[in-house]
């Protein structure tokens, strides 16, 4: 059984690999996105939060996915077009991966290993906090504002 979300790698949204261990001793919140969605301008909170801990150790890891009534159609270049122009977002985000389901990228099947439900997306903008050893620590439902204290809470306690 993995323990550790370092053993896993996704590829950047430009196609390059993007293993977790680039991030060893940082925090990271994994959020799995969607640029048709309600919730699409927590874009905002996102790159506020970057904004402010990224010095501190904070990295932010978007995860685009169109499992969620069909609100990630486009293709990579058209989403890191979209977070870029509409959001000036400067954090990471991924390829394009499923994040529930037998289909689910392999570090969300772990997230739910090692979290139970709660790590497992049930809508866009879902948050799975990382700590700087790669260990699973807190998950936040879609609904959590990124800037809401429970999420700068752990954040902080994470740093």
């Amino acid at each position: 059984m993995t323990s550790s979300a370092h053993e896993y790698s996704f590829q950047t949204i430009d196609g390059q690999p993007l293993p977790l261990t680039s991030f060893r001793d940082k925090v990271v919140l994994v959020v799995n996105t969607a640029s048709q969605c309600g919730l699409t301008p927590q874009y905002d909170g996102l790159e506020q939060l970057y904004s402010d801990y990224k010095d501190r150790g904070l990295v932010v890891l978007g995860v685009p996915c169109n499992q969620f009534a069909g609100q990630e159609p486009g293709t990579e270049a058209e989403i890191k077009d979209f977070c870029e122009t509409r959001f000036n977002i400067d954090f990471p985000l991924t390829a394009k991966v499923d994040v529930k389901g037998d289909a689910a990228h392999p570090f969300y099947k772990w997230a739910k290993d090692q979290l139970g439900e709660p790590a497992e997306p049930v809508w866009n903008f879902h948050k799975i906090l990382i700590g700087k050893s790669g260990e699973a620590l807190q998950a936040f439902g879609p609904r959590t504002d990124p800037l809401d204290t429970e999420v700068t809470d752990a954040i902080e306690k994470a740093l």
